[in-house]
């Protein structure tokens, strides 16, 4: 079955799983996940991430979520540029989350970074979802 926005799909298992208070979820692995669950890992969202394999041979990445007395450490992720409408924007029109509290994702030239890396390599490119 052909899945049209594996990154949505991603970020949706991660809300569900925190909604039950799950330690750990897993979804199929890809490069563009594997980047954006870095950028997570580096401002402190989740406790990190390992690729495994299942019986079959296809390789899935295990998330360790990150948890602050009993609460998710992450309040609201919400996917941003979609397959049907991409949201691109400048390095001086990235949008700032909460008034720079959360963290937009944004895909660049120079790779899968924060809006605040971003900002400093002064590159725009596909803002792929926020955070807070």
């Amino acid at each position: 079955m052909s899945m049209n926005d594996p990154l949505g799909d991603m970020l949706t298992r991660i809300r569900n799983a925190q909604m039950r208070g799950k330690s750990t979820v897993r979804t199929p692995a890809s490069k563009l996940r594997a980047w954006v669950l870095d950028v997570l890992k580096a401002e402190g969202y989740i406790r990190g991430y390992e690729e495994t394999t299942t019986e079959a041979g296809h390789k899935e990445l295990e998330i360790s979520l990150k948890y602050y007395e009993g609460t998710p450490v992450i309040r609201e992720l919400a996917r941003v540029s979609k397959p049907g409408r991409r949201v691109y924007a400048g390095a001086k029109e990235i949008p700032q989350v909460r008034n720079g509290l959360g963290v937009s994702i944004v895909s660049t030239p120079k790779g899968v970074m924060s809006d605040a890396a971003a900002r400093n390599a002064n590159v725009g490119g596909e803002v792929l979802c926020t955070v807070f």
